[in-house]
């Protein structure tokens, strides 16, 4: 069983960055797809940025492409996004996800995070 938790939101103004953190507890979360998510109040939930078992794979929405990176650390028991550039559009709970293989941004993901809030302020 994967545990995951998510930190690093907070409510920044447009422009500013922000590093969200997935710390993964449980056995070989390091053989696990990431992805983090995101659901604005009133809107469906959104893929925004994947990573593949080695990190070699890598997806990101059109709408946060050249703004956002995923990574995850050399342990891989921790997967990050940095959040450049944030405009009051990527304000939302933002989860991570796993999943025992990389697939579209449709299918569904195994285990969850409880999120953590970003809001991006004028």
């Amino acid at each position: 069983q994967v545990q995951l938790v998510e930190s690093g939101g907070g409510l920044v103004q447009a422009g500013a960055s922000l590093r969200l953190s997935c710390a993964a507890s449980g056995p070989s979360f390091s053989s696990y797809a990431v992805g983090w998510f995101r659901q604005a109040p009133g809107k469906e939930r959104e893929l925004v940025a994947a990573t593949s078992r080695s990190g070699a794979i890598i997806y990101y929405a059109d709408s946060v492409k050249g703004r956002f990176t995923i990574s995850r650390d050399k342990a891989k028991t921790t997967v990050y996004l940095q959040m450049n550039s944030l405009k009051p559009e990527d304000t939302a709970v933002y989860y991570c996800a796993a999943r025992a293989s990389l697939a579209g941004p449709r299918e569904p993901y195994d285990y969850w995070g409880q999120g953590t809030q970003v809001t991006v302020s004028e």
